[in-house]
């Protein structure tokens, strides 16, 4: 198989990290992560977290960030992600208004444009990353490709979040496919369970925290290779659609520490060839 990067997104261990992150940095090197993909930087200005990625061996490749925030402190925002050095950064989600069929869609694609060029000129590709309310279809059409075939991309690519889609009853390892060389790195999150009434996380918002996720006593994050997702397909699918990251992220770890955790999800996937 293919060798590929694996990274950690540290909204995982997010009460870790707001407390100490460059700690959480070392023993995501430590655990064996290549890199690590940030959803908020907890104060922390962009040369200190440069100064850690640096001196700890990390790379930062993507990083989570809030639409009202790329929408009211975009040039800020870009400029702090080229001073720490990554290559990506990923729209989180939309709200109910701004998504496809919404009264406020049509800005949210002009947004999405002007964004997408910005960061382009800057360097750094601008992602979507999904949630499972995406699936909802639109005239026939899942939102998600709706919104993807409504923009360029060469401006907005995809970071599918596979658990997801398989949340969503979608074949994960096929809907990569479908976006073979706009999909450059692939969220690999695991669980047991079924769909409940309630959505079973979080979003992220603004200024860094998070809105209360509904509670689905069905539903339970595993680390990966420890729940449902069939982790080979999905992996093999990533690498025949050109992904060249893989990120693991569980929202919640509620059976043990998180970090404890992502070493069981790393110590799954290099067992696997990743």
């Amino acid at each position: 198989m293919k060798k590929a990067q694996v990274a950690y997104q540290i909204y995982s261990a997010r009460d870790e990290a707001a407390a100490d992150l460059q700690g959480v940095l070392m023993q995501i090197h430590e655990i064996g992560y290549d890199g690590v993909e940030f959803a908020g930087f907890y104060g922390h200005d962009a040369l200190e977290v440069k100064a850690w990625l640096q001196e700890i061996g990390l790379t930062a490749i993507s990083s989570h960030v809030p639409f009202p925030l790329l929408e009211n402190d975009l040039f800020a925002t870009v400029a702090y992600h080229q001073v720490i050095g990554c290559s990506y950064m990923a729209v989180p989600y939309l709200d109910e208004t701004q998504r496809p069929g919404g009264p406020g869609f049509a800005a949210a694609l002009r947004t999405l444009y002007h964004v997408g060029k910005v960061c382009r000129k800057a360097g750094i590709q601008l992602l979507y990353h999904n949630h499972d309310f995406e699936f909802e279809k639109l005239s026939g059409q899942h939102g998600l490709d709706f919104l993807y075939d409504a923009t360029p991309p060469q401006l907005l690519q995809a970071e599918i979040d596979t658990c997801w889609v398989h949340y969503s009853s979608l074949n994960p390892a096929d809907y990569i496919r479908q976006y073979t060389g706009r999909v450059p790195i692939v969220h690999l999150k695991d669980y047991v369970g079924a769909r409940g009434k309630e959505r079973p996380y979080a979003l992220i918002q603004a200024g860094g925290g998070t809105d209360q996720a509904g509670e689905n006593v069905q539903f339970c994050f595993k680390p990966v290779g420890y729940g449902c997702l069939d982790v080979q397909s999905v992996v093999d699918a990533g690498l025949e659609a050109g992904a060249s990251w893989f990120v693991v992220e569980q929202d919640l770890s509620p059976e043990r520490p998180p970090l404890e955790a992502a070493k069981m999800s790393l110590e799954y996937l290099r067992s696997i060839g990743l």
